[in-house]
């Protein structure tokens, strides 16, 4: 009786050496252009849709095209967490 309680004290010890799974990433699409960032908007907030009043997805970096300026606008979101 007591050879199996010591076995079943180190049961649970024996999964700590057991390295982690490998768990694949989930995929995620990423709004590239105007047309994503408005029908991403319309499917998140119907009551709104797509507000811009700025005009900050039409508009570009220096030399640049909107689909690079809304990707550096989008890092710099998650960047600054918001």
């Amino acid at each position: 009786m007591a050879k199996l309680l010591v076995a079943l004290a180190l049961l649970p010890a024996a999964a700590a050496f057991v390295g982690p799974t490998q768990t694949a990433a989930p995929a995620t699409k990423v709004a590239e252009t105007k047309a994503d960032l408005e029908s991403l908007a319309k499917s998140l907030n119907p009551a709104v849709g797509f507000w811009d009043p700025l005009n900050v997805a039409e508009s570009r970096a220096v030399g640049e095209t909107s689909e690079k300026t809304i990707a550096w606008y989008r890092q710099a979101e998650i960047k600054h967490g918001r």
